[in-house]
């Protein structure tokens, strides 16, 4: 086993222990052995039969912890393929109003509509407006004739300020009772992980790993400029758009249920590649096993830092993430 392959089952370790603390610590530990055992016994018994430690369990934490992992590692992958397609270090699911459009349609739901579809109005709310806000940056690109990645950019960050701007507008003219709710969904949070909408979020990570993985050798490609990718016969505009529009996917998916949850998909593609390096097939994997770690992680970290009150992990992840640019600049300076 080479130094990467022994690196991923640490991480990998890792990421089982993170997810076992998860399941166990909240406002109330849990022994391990009940945690263990409420598990093992999944959905094998009656509803009537189930006790409040498995509910607890079973309902609530487990779910939220594999939450956890899994938008964690879709923000990383959405990342790598965000930061590769537009040849930008700093482009993340914000950059290009995916997160902001998500964010609208969420808010919408909360301070204007109401729950008219039950449990899944919020999600579907903000799975539209990330659709939409995803459907503008295209269709701005496509009336400019170009894929360039610095027109994509910037059509993402006016349609990320369009979409902020709604969001605040329907906070200051929608019911002031729902503030608080507004602002913890769009701070980010894990408290909506239900396993009704766990296939959403699985769906949406499985899209945009598999078609990464998919084209690996085109986006190592895409690396070297679109001139010399469109020499070895790569469609690099219809590339660049169908990755965008599968990163657009999941992202929504991610969001609808999550929140805004920043700087994830900022951060872990750079550490992915100082420990993978550059290549994709190997970045990608590495990308997802480190977004999964450190959003589970944040998630301890949110029910910890103040418990029993619970602190909306997005200002945890902010604040490794600004630690994060801090230390990456100060390296980057020093190198210079």
């Amino acid at each position: 086993m080479g130094p990467l392959g022994r690196t991923t089952l640490l991480g990998a370790t890792v990421l089982v222990a993170l997810l076992l603390v998860s399941t166990i610590y909240g406002t109330t530990p849990i022994p391990v052995a009940d945690v263990l055992t409420a598990i093992s016994l999944g959905t094998g018994i009656s509803e009537g039969d189930m006790s409040p430690l498995h509910r607890i369990v079973f309902d609530l934490r487990l779910p939220r912890a594999l939450f956890a992992a899994v938008i964690g590692a879709g923000l990383g992958v959405v990342g790598v393929v965000l930061q590769t397609t537009t040849r930008n270090d700093l482009a993340d699911p914000f950059l290009f109003g995916l997160s902001s459009g998500a964010a609208a349609g969420a808010v919408l739901v909360i301070t204007v509509t109401g729950d008219v579809l039950g449990i899944w109005t919020l999600p579907l709310a903000a799975f539209c407006g990330g659709l939409i806000a995803s459907g503008v940056v295209l269709a701005l690109v496509q009336s400019l004739r170009t894929s360039a990645p610095e027109k994509l950019i910037l059509a993402g960050l006016s349609v990320s300020f369009l979409f902020s701007a709604i969001t605040n507008y329907l906070i200051f003219a929608g019911d002031n009772r729902a503030a608080h709710s507004v602002i913890f969904w769009m701070l980010g949070g894990l408290g909506l992980a239900r396993w009704e909408t766990f296939p959403l979020v699985l769906a949406g990570f499985g899209l945009i790993l598999a078609y990464a993985l998919y084209r690996s050798r085109w986006l190592d490609a895409l690396l070297t400029g679109d001139f010399t990718a469109s020499t070895l016969g790569i469609p690099v505009k219809g590339l660049r758009y169908r990755l965008f529009f599968a990163a657009a996917l999941a992202t929504a998916a991610f969001v609808s249920v999550a929140g805004v949850i920043g700087f994830v998909g900022l951060m872990v593609p750079h550490i992915a590649r100082g420990i993978a390096g550059p290549l994709h097939k190997n970045l990608l994997i590495t990308a997802a096993l480190v977004g999964a770690v450190l959003l589970t992680l944040s998630d301890i970290l949110s029910r910890l830092l103040l418990a029993p009150q619970e602190l909306p992990v997005g200002i945890v992840t902010t604040s490794i993430g600004s630690l994060f640019v801090f230390i990456y600049l100060f390296r980057s300076g020093r190198r210079g």
